[in-house]
């Protein structure tokens, strides 16, 4: 069984939660390049957007980061209390429910009372938990790379506004840029999910420009 630390390396590392927080930051930032009009903008307009585009991902960046601290200690209550539940006189039937609420349905279902009577007792013969669940450094560190995943995505899409002098040629290679992260973002997930890389990655970056749109005529 993995170590403690191990785990929450595991959970920090989760290719999905980590891919989708890039690409969540990615489209707030698209949403602010979006808005940029080739005719009327100029070296003002760019600057307020990336301001604005950067000051956006920090705000989001922060908030993903606690919320990701919030769920590790709620995720980290409930494992306790699971154990101290079976710790607790818990008798067979009622310790393999306690098991199947943990488990997904489908995988406590294939499991069954054999399998959840096997996990009942290899926790029980786990070394005992603490008596209140706490937050580690290694959770900050893990909450930390969750701000700057969100945070960092800002800086492809600004790059090319701040490189180049023509707006219309740097709004154009910021969306290729977008596009582009979307597009190798969709790639990893469904080769994560073992379906076809390039089929997920042109879904992504149709479904990111898609999403671009709407969220700018919402007024996003």
């Amino acid at each position: 069984m993995q170590s403690q630390s191990e785990q929450k390396r595991a959970r920090v590392l989760d290719p999905v939660e980590r891919i989708t927080e890039v690409i969540f930051g990615l489209l707030m930032a698209m949403t602010f390049t979006g808005t940029i009009s080739v005719a009327t903008a100029d070296q003002s307009a760019e600057r307020t957007m990336m301001i604005a585009a950067l000051g956006c991902n920090l705000a989001w960046g922060l908030a993903d980061a606690v919320m990701y601290l919030l769920r590790t200690l709620v995720e980290r209550t409930r494992r306790i209390n699971l154990y101290v539940s079976l710790r607790n006189g818990a008798d067979s039937a009622d310790g393999q429910a306690l098991v199947a609420q943990v488990l997904p349905l489908h995988l406590a279902a294939a499991a069954g009372t054999e399998g959840l009577e096997l996990l009942r007792s290899r926790l029980l013969e786990q070394p005992s938990l603490p008596e209140q669940a706490s937050l580690g450094w290694d959770d900050f560190k893990g909450a930390l790379g969750v701000f700057l995943l969100v945070a960092g995505s800002t800086f492809p899409l600004v790059v090319p506004f701040i490189l180049l002098d023509q707006t219309a040629l740097a709004i154009r290679l910021s969306n290729l840029i977008g596009l582009l992260v979307l597009f190798i973002a969709g790639w990893m997930l469904a080769k994560y999910a073992g379906a076809k890389p390039w089929q997920g990655g042109a879904v992504m970056a149709v479904t990111g420009g898609v999403l671009i749109v709407a969220i700018i005529a919402l007024g996003g």
